[in-house]
């Protein structure tokens, strides 16, 4: 019976914890306005600020995202221009990120994870098949037209389609995380340095050894 009681307060505590657990710590002043030319000499988790005496309106502005990015840059036909500290300084310590995506006629932003962000996405041109797969391998999903919006949980595998096969798409993405990370499915699995073992990945997809030089020669370029 105490062996019980013990496992069950360690548990309270455990989720009281978890509970509490930010994406990213809240600011302990109004703004840290980034300085991403300072000296590396010292590692932070984030970067280091400028004086807040420097601080000028243009920090907190960007005009990163007017500009369509190059969908040809990767073989998939996507591309992702994301706030940093240096585009856009003033948004250092915030805890939020913007994303503008660009799509290709009949590409895609390939099945991907955010491991420290939830998304939502807002379709500004174009029309864009969107989903997600929850862990109980549900899938849900949604064809988004302008104006539209959709939001992506946190780390969960999802997708952005442009099912236009003439026109090109475009959506704005925001994020509750300063650096929310991606890991496309795919590259992760079979492009990974040093590689995952064969064998793992013919068991897991199911495939044979010709599958994975094949898929990895693809995904390389």
């Amino acid at each position: 019976m105490r062996t019980t009681f013990k496992l069950l307060f360690m548990s309270l505590v455990l989720w009281s914890g978890l509970a509490k657990a930010k994406a990213d710590p809240d600011p302990l002043q109004d703004y840290c306005v980034a300085d991403p030319n300072g000296p590396q000499t010292l590692y932070l988790n984030g970067a280091s600020c400028i004086d807040p005496q420097l601080a000028a309106s243009s920090h907190f502005a960007t005009s990163a995202l007017s500009m369509p990015g190059n969908t040809s840059a990767n073989s998939f036909g996507f591309s992702v221009i994301l706030t940093s500290t240096r585009n856009l300084p003033g948004y250092h310590t915030q805890g939020v990120a913007m994303a503008r995506v660009d799509i290709a006629p009949n590409a895609l932003v390939p099945p991907h994870s955010h491991p420290r962000a939830s998304e939502v996405t807002i379709c500004i041109k174009g029309e864009i098949l969107v989903g997600f797969v929850d862990t109980s391998n549900h899938q849900y999903t949604q064809t988004l037209r302008p104006g539209e919006s959709f939001v992506f949980p946190k780390g969960l595998i999802h997708y952005l389609y442009n099912v236009s096969p003439t026109h090109p798409a475009t959506s704005i993405s925001g994020f509750n995380s300063q650096n929310p990370g991606a890991q496309l499915t795919s590259v992760a699995a079979f492009t990974s340095k040093p590689p995952l073992p064969d064998e793992v990945l013919e068991k897991a997809f199911k495939i044979n050894g010709q599958d994975v030089v094949r898929i990895r020669r693809n995904l390389e370029g």
